[in-house]
């Protein structure tokens, strides 16, 4: 059901967005990843594939809508066509908000909300001609406020707000779009190195076996918003 479809992955040089790109070319899905440093986005495509006709690393920064034009240009250029696209990139900076500078607010602001929007813009002609899906990845943080969480909780809110209300307006095009909110994911997010001690949580690969169970879905259903958290908290 995905010979010569096309997903476009932001923030997609490691981590979640990684794992989901890593997913979707196993299971017969050409690829394009975007990081905004170009060793990164080499390095992960390398460990993706040798194959070049089946995984393109483009170097786009979500904060900057031309670069997302760009991207979109390079990989209908490369492919011919988009089909998916996994917004993904994101940052958070954990302080109190008597602590959190304008520049800190910015970054999140920018990559978290105001990225989820160039994304979509910059790619929603090419997702009308293939009534594709646009799955953003947001967090339980969109729905959980939390102590030194103010800048990240509201560029979640918001991303989850943005996309759900894009849903209601983009059905009339046969465009699908979603949400995915992981809780804890093994991921060098925040500081973190994955180790054995992540292990009780949700694992990268297992977020790109749910977005390739929402594209196999029957096309008369939307699951347009899904919570995921780890099984059993860690102890």
């Amino acid at each position: 059901m995905f010979e010569n479809k096309v997903a476009y992955i932001t923030g997609g040089t490691k981590g979640i967005g990684f794992g989901i790109a890593k997913i979707l070319l196993q299971n017969g899905i050409n690829v394009a990843i975007t990081g905004r440093k170009k060793a990164d986005v080499d390095h992960a495509v390398s460990e993706l594939s040798p194959d070049s006709s089946k995984v393109l690393g483009i170097v786009s920064d979500v904060r900057n809508f031309e670069e997302e034009v760009q991207a979109v240009s390079a990989i209908k250029n490369h492919f011919g066509r988009l089909d998916y696209v996994i917004a993904n990139a994101g940052l958070g900076v954990f302080k109190p908000v008597d602590e959190l500078s304008v520049e800190d607010w910015n970054d999140m602001i920018g990559t978290n909300l105001s990225g989820l929007f160039y994304t979509l813009r910059a790619s929603m002609e090419e997702l009308k001609k293939s009534e594709g899906y646009f799955i953003s990845i947001s967090s339980l943080a969109g729905t959980n406020f939390f102590e030194k969480g103010s800048g990240y909780n509201a560029s979640k809110f918001g991303a989850v707000g943005f996309t759900q209300a894009a849903m209601i307006d983009l059905r009339k095009y046969n465009i699908k779009v979603a949400t995915i909110m992981p809780g804890s994911v093994a991921t060098n997010f925040n500081g973190n190195v994955p180790s054995e001690k992540d292990s009780w949580k949700i694992q990268p690969e297992d977020l790109g076996n749910l977005v390739l169970d929402i594209l196999k879905m029957n096309p008369r259903s939307l699951p347009s918003k899904i919570e995921i958290r780890p099984s059993k908290p860690n102890n």
